[in-house]
């Protein structure tokens, strides 16, 4: 008899009120309080540290002694890495102090601290003689040049109009021009001189600005002093971003737990037994933990002056969360097995999502992970795509998905009672989504999404590299990630035995991965829209699968041609047994090297 979906929802709305209702019995009062007085905590620390100008942690490392009276003296006091001491010359003798200022002189300790003291106290100034001149009413003299700049890809021209100094100021891909003021120049009234001598406030040539991206330093969008270009960082962006990643990591560990603890003593044995299906079970008992990722994030982005953008960006990063959390509290033994997939989740997840972010300013590489669409949402100037959302975004909440589907696969009573090593959980999980031949290309193209992270989180990781080093490296990676993705589930199907281990089923079955896997990966298309296929190691990653490379149309299906016999080989080799399916895949991954190296050596 068929459920309708209206029995589905409801069934998954009683599990759900079952769930939390449990939990609220098992959370006691001062767990309750602790938790939430760590939230608080961890929120006051994120937000005090972005109000104060970011976390610092050079504050007060030199120590300059200035006299109260001095001009100087205001600088150094608003400098966090300087603290302002007596001039007192018998303390920067004795090592106590790494500059002094006197009425007509600036003397330093002869160590390498005292000259990056110089400098911090020469960078000091010059901010606190910009922001003078900024407050002044005739902008026109007080910046006698202006820099007006104008951020554009290293492909391109430079904007009409635009000129770039010959010398050695000259940038790659940016644009400066400098243009005289009306107005006659002078110091800020109340500045202080420079202590240094190199500094001029422009020059009467045409400027070059490096190509650093993102966006103006001094707060506009138009000019500011050549002085004050500097490279962009979005670090209160990112300490804001990090903070949505918080509390998922309380949330995760209570999820995990409930999941595990219907495996102990067949707790779950109940539910199984019940007129509903494991997937309604499953989500029912995530629904609860879902809405409070969902709450939490909303809250978050109300105190950090996130949009529904940042909200939008942040529920795939959940959902892979709980999914991860899911699966491993499906293959975990024990609590300890338990408690070591939950901190390795959170660890490959976190740093996963927030390392690429402190790019979001310099590479597409940085949209490889969903946090570079909360930075760039929290920066004003900034706007997102809808592409860049897609890309950054789609194959986390497929994953989610696919994660859940796996779990749900071995939600059953032979084997959420019985204590098998987490690889015989793994290939039970493969082997319940496919029980016809047809099911073998449909968990090829439902690999995709993992094969695309796992190739962007390669990129990203080669990124810094040399290039004649990376390409043949990212290559051999996208050859072994994805003749895993295409083999697995075919040994796993023939372990459990599934089908006849005959050689006519292995390479029709090899037949079918290749062709499911070539149909999914067009889909990895949603590269191009963020220009990633433009770098090198992007070319060589995802260029090899067709997209945009083979003009011929008989050409165009060669990667068909390279799955379908690669995952023929694995297959061959998997319906023997373990051993060999490794040599058969070693020679399936050697075969694949090769092609993709021809690929980007002649097409490339």
């Amino acid at each position: 008899m068929r459920r309708s979906l209206r029995d589905h929802l409801s069934a998954v709305g009683r599990i759900a009120r079952w769930e939390v209702e449990r939990s609220a019995g098992v959370l006691d009062r001062r767990t309750a309080i602790l938790t939430v007085v760590a939230l608080l905590l961890a929120g006051t620390v994120v937000g005090a540290g972005v109000l104060a100008g970011g976390v610092a942690l050079d504050r007060d490392i030199y120590r300059v002694g200035v006299a109260e009276d001095s001009p100087y003296r205001a600088p150094v006091e608003r400098s966090v890495a300087l603290e302002a001491r007596p001039p007192d010359p018998e303390a920067l003798r004795g090592g106590d102090l790494e500059v002094l200022i006197g009425d007509d002189s600036v003397r330093i300790a002869d160590t390498p601290k005292g000259r990056a003291a110089l400098s911090e106290f020469r960078s000091a100034v010059r901010s606190h003689n910009v922001g003078l001149m900024q407050s002044q009413e005739n902008g026109s003299a007080a910046f006698p040049v202006v820099v007006v700049l104008q951020y554009v890809s290293r492909s391109s021209g430079l904007p009409e109009g635009a000129t770039v100094d010959d010398g050695d100021g000259s940038g790659g891909g940016g644009a400066g021009s400098g243009s005289g003021g009306d107005g006659s120049g002078g110091a800020a009234d109340g500045g202080a001189d420079e202590a240094d001598s190199d500094g001029d406030a422009g020059s009467s040539g045409p400027l070059g600005v490096p190509a650093l991206g993102g966006i103006n330093p001094l707060g506009t969008d138009t000019s500011g002093s050549p002085a004050e270009i500097s490279p962009p960082f979005p670090f209160g962006s990112l300490v804001l971003a990090f903070a949505f990643l918080v509390p998922m990591n309380f949330v995760v560990q209570a999820y995990g737990s409930t999941m595990l603890n219907e495996r102990i003593n067949r707790r779950g044995e109940l539910l199984l037994v019940a007129p509903v299906s494991p997937g309604d079970i499953v989500a029912g008992k995530t629904l609860p933990y879902l809405g409070a990722m969902v709450a939490l994030t909303a809250l978050v982005a109300l105190g950090v002056g996130g949009s529904l953008v940042s909200v939008a960006a942040v529920l795939p990063i959940a959902l892979v969360f709980l999914a991860a959390t899911f699966a491993g509290a499906m293959f975990a033994r024990s609590f300890k097995e338990l408690t070591f997939v939950t901190v390795t989740v959170s660890v490959f997840l976190t740093a996963y999502t927030f390392v690429p972010a402190i790019f979001a300013n310099v590479t597409p590489i940085a949209l490889i992970s969903p946090l570079t669409i909360v930075v760039r949402d929290l920066q004003p100037f900034q706007s997102v795509t809808p592409g860049a959302f897609l890309f950054a975004t789609a194959p986390f909440a497929l994953c989610a998905g696919i994660l859940f589907l796996l779990g749900i696969g071995i939600y059953r009573e032979e084997d959420l009672f019985t204590q098998r090593a987490v690889p015989l959980k793994l290939l039970d999980a493969l082997d319940a989504r496919v029980s016809r031949p047809r099911d073998v290309a449909v968990v090829s193209g439902l690999s995709i999404p993992f094969v695309f992270v796992a190739e962007l989180l390669a990129v990203a990781v080669l990124f810094a590299l040399p290039v004649s080093i990376t390409i043949p490296v990212v290559l051999v990676v996208v050859a072994l990630v994805e003749e895993v993705a295409k083999s697995l589930h075919i040994f796993a199907a023939f372990e459990s035995g599934r089908f006849d281990r005959t050689r006519r089923v292995a390479l029709g079955l090899g037949a079918l991965s290749g062709l499911g896997f070539f149909v999914g990966e067009k889909f990895t298309a949603v590269a191009q829209v963020v220009g990633l296929p433009e770098i090198a190691l992007g070319q060589a990653a995802f260029a090899t699968s067709g997209i945009g490379v083979f003009s011929a149309l008989g050409l165009l299906f060669a990667p068909l041609v390279l799955h379908v016999v690669t995952a023929g080989l694995t297959a061959l080799g998997a319906r023997r047994d373990l051993r060999w399916y490794a040599v058969a895949f070693v020679g399936s991954v050697l075969l694949h090297t090769a092609y993709n190296l021809t690929v980007v050596s002649r097409f490339g």
